[in-house]
């Protein structure tokens, strides 16, 4: 039973900042690339930022704002976002390309969480 499992988020001022983490866990053989998405309401999911070994890809909105790093020993990814504007406003989800035991690699994703920049 594979799970992804987000934490971090919260309020914050436009200009703040905050650091997500996930975390997946279960019988996992291997894991490819993780990544951060986001989805605003009425807006689709679009992608934050990916990282495959030591490779990293991010949205030209963030580029210089947000930082995603990973602990392969922990199995977990972590997306460091500094100075936080209000259209950044949106839920955040996990993702991870990965090869459960006994299957082939597919996508798996966590719950979310929101993440909200206002005044």
């Amino acid at each position: 039973q594979v799970q992804l499992v987000e934490s971090g988020g919260g309020l914050v001022q436009p200009g703040g900042s905050l650091r997500l983490s996930c975390v997946a866990s279960g019988s996992i053989f291997a894991i490819n690339a993780m990544g951060w998405y986001r989805q605003a309401p009425g807006k689709q999911r679009e992608l934050v930022a990916t990282i495959i070994s030591g490779e990293t890809n991010y949205a030209d909105s963030v580029k210089g704002r947000f930082t995603i790093s990973r602990d392969n020993a922990k199995n977990t990814v972590y997306l460091r976002m500094n100075s936080l504007k209000p259209e950044d406003t949106a839920v955040y989800y996990c993702n991870a390309n990965l090869r459960p035991y006994g299957l082939g690699y597919d996508d798996y994703w966590g719950q979310g969480t929101q993440v909200t920049v206002s005044s």
